[in-house]
């Protein structure tokens, strides 16, 4: 595995790579990898020549009151997985390679940004696409991985992608869980025991509505109602919001019609958790 932390040596090695033919496969992570970010690396190296690994924690997509120094990191270990598992190339930009003192440019997607996620750590989503258009104009990748957990950032990104002509295909991959259903996050480190165990408030939130789904109860208030129930009995629990949304708009939905995104953000203890679960009438 070659690991590259300057933009110019990592264009130079991706035309290199795409002068022979190669398709190349990108996974953009923030680091403190686990293995939600480990089964996109898997998808890469199984549909692409070439996988490239960037571990960058963005400062950009982080609010003034949110974890940037406290986000998790732990390199030496990321890159003793990724050798393993035989990723070609690791970028690891420093944060002045990314943004020099004289950076101005920034990238948003109108009336998706705001929704959801976004109404709580305004500037986020900025941050998100920014970072991701300036990765993708580096690594030029065929095929970019992100995960299901983030759904609102894969459909912005999606749309970014459209909008702006992009030659990449974002291919959106399964929420990894732990046994007993808890979503795969960096965060988690941060949580104790008593933390933990009051997180699965929300894989099992969701789980009910699915099912609720699937017996026929497609009105949105009865499940969001049940849905905050289950969460209001954990008091370690503090919900930020609970939406049932149109997967392309991100605008809620009265009823469940085709395919919505069912999503929420929980606070525990002080730690942010989100997860989500994708359903429809077929159900």
């Amino acid at each position: 595995m070659k690991i590259i932390s300057k933009i110019d040596t990592i264009k130079f090695a991706m035309r290199a790579n795409k002068s022979r033919g190669n398709i190349v496969g990108f996974v953009p992570t923030m680091g403190y990898l686990h293995e939600g970010h480990l089964s996109l690396v898997r998808a890469s190296l199984k549909k692409a020549d070439c996988t490239v690994v960037s571990v960058f924690v963005n400062p950009t997509q982080f609010g003034p009151k949110e974890d940037f120094k406290d986000y998790p990191r732990d390199i030496k270990r990321d890159m003793q997985f990724l050798e393993e598992m035989g990723v070609d190339f690791l970028f690891l930009p420093k944060e002045a390679e990314m943004y020099p003192q004289s950076y101005r440019t920034f990238v948003e997607v109108e009336n998706l940004q705001d929704k959801l996620c976004g109404r709580s750590r305004p500037g986020h989503f900025r941050g998100v696409c920014t970072v991701v258009l300036k990765l993708f104009n580096i690594v030029q990748p065929d095929i970019a991985f992100f995960g299901q957990k983030d759904a609102q950032q894969a459909i912005i990104l999606k749309r970014m992608v459209g909008d702006l002509n992009l030659d990449v295909r974002i291919e959106v991959m399964p929420i990894v869980r732990e046994k007993d259903g808890l979503a795969l996050s960096s965060r988690n480190i941060h949580l104790n025991r008593e933390e933990r165990q009051a997180a699965l408030c929300l894989s099992r939130s969701l789980q009910e509505a699915e099912r609720r789904v699937r017996s026929g109860e497609w009105r949105t208030s009865t499940l969001i109602e049940r849905m905050k129930g289950i969460i209001d009995e954990e008091s370690l629990a503090n919900i930020d919001y609970i939406a049932i949304v149109d997967t392309d708009s991100l605008e809620p939905i009265e009823e469940i019609q085709n395919e919505a995104l069912i999503a929420l953000a929980v606070f525990i203890g002080k730690v942010r958790l989100i997860d989500n679960v994708m359903v429809s009438e077929e159900e």
